[in-house]
């Protein structure tokens, strides 16, 4: 396979960054646990200790990560917080700094790899599967990314998204089906892509709201943004209001089950595509949305969206159908291709959230052989 990165860049003369926010559990016994303090179920987002437990491994490992040369944004703790007869529950999340693909995925991988060490170490057990009980907050690895122009970003334009930020989205979400194929691997993953969870379902973007495929995040180019930092520190230098080269946008569906390397080269794919897209505006635009499209009220807009694949299996089939612009100028071989169809298949996962609900001891039996996947 071709580097994608490289690719893209001499293709379109963009170069694309990227970064992942790494979101994972820690597992402890409950009886091991000061309970003095407990968290809100499903109301951890940003807490802090004491109602927090764990703060204390995930900075030894942001500390650890950034020795190893990551670059991390910051950390904190995430949605997920509950208990059950046994355990203590606790979501966290990491954020990265944009950087290469390459990079982006090594320090995505050394980051599993020294949690797990740590909490090893401290007696408890981590898991970065997609979804580990059913009604809780799931695990997703959200990739943000953001498009250079000789070294500087492009991606906004008079103040709002540039169109070269549109094609590039237009082309991920035109092939987002067949994205899924190397972003969410495991049957589980299909459990977390439901409606009302914070996670995307069906293949659109927005900026205003979590419902959508992509986000585009307007903190860094608003004016209310702006407004907000000099509010909070008068002594501000002026000439930093700008904020617009940070501005990235965000895929929200892949999950810690995803093989890092190929999902990125999908990411460049998909890009590159949308650049060849003679209608890639028009596409932006029809699947714009600025509103929930999980209210009742919005029901109407969501029947227009096409949904992602619902099980590894349909991922499969999505793969196949789009295998020709996935396999342009030899990024990925016919055989990877047919690898992965083959594996996601053999998962026999079709239907699955429709056979499984209510059992919800096979349920935990599935979740349980993949607690450990990634």
């Amino acid at each position: 396979m071709k580097k994608a990165g490289q690719t893209l860049t001499e293709k379109t003369g963009y170069e694309l960054q990227a970064m992942g926010e790494l979101e994972y559990y820690i597992i402890a016994d409950k009886d091991e646990v000061n309970m003095n303090f407990p968290a809100v179920d499903q109301r951890g987002y940003h807490e802090s200790n004491p109602f927090t437990k764990f703060d204390q491994l995930r900075k030894e490992a942001m500390l650890y990560i950034s020795e190893a040369g990551g670059k991390i944004k910051y950390g904190h703790s995430e949605v997920g917080n509950f208990t059950d007869d046994n355990y203590y529950y606790e979501q966290n999340e990491i954020e990265f700094e944009t950087d290469t693909l390459e990079n982006s995925a090594d320090r995505l991988l050394i980051a599993k790899w020294m949690l797990r060490m740590l909490a090893e170490q401290y007696g408890v057990r981590v898991s970065f599967a997609p979804k580990i009980t059913v009604g809780k907050a799931g695990s997703g690895l959200h990739v943000h990314m953001k498009l250079l122009k000789d070294g500087k970003s492009v991606m906004v334009e008079n103040g709002d998204v540039s169109d070269v930020a549109k094609r590039a989205m237009a082309g991920i979400l035109d092939i987002a089906a067949g994205i899924t194929a190397f972003g969410n691997r495991i049957p589980t993953s299909y459990l977390r892509l439901v409606p009302h969870q914070e996670a995307p379902t069906n293949i659109c973007w927005g900026d205003r709201n979590r419902s959508a495929l992509i986000r585009v995040p307007l903190g860094w180019f608003s004016e209310g943004s702006s407004k907000m930092v000099t509010i909070a520190n008068p002594n501000y230098n002026e000439e930093l209001r700008n904020h617009s080269y940070k501005s990235t946008f965000e895929f929200r569906a892949a999950d810690p089950s995803a093989d890092l390397y190929l999902l990125f080269a999908a990411f460049a794919v998909g890009i590159r595509h949308g650049f060849e897209m003679e209608n890639a505006l028009e596409v932006a635009k029809n699947l714009y949305i600025n509103v929930n499209i999980f209210k009742d009220e919005h029901k109407d807009r969501l029947a227009e969206l096409e949904h992602l694949p619902a099980s590894c299996y349909e991922s499969a089939q999505a793969l196949k159908k789009q295998k020709d612009i996935f396999m342009e100028y030899d990024v990925f071989t016919e055989g990877m291709i047919n690898d992965t169809t083959k594996d996601l298949e053999a998962l026999d996962d079709y239907q699955l959230s429709e056979r499984l609900y209510g059992k919800n001891e096979e349920i935990r039996k599935l979740v349980d052989a993949y607690f450990h996947i990634g």
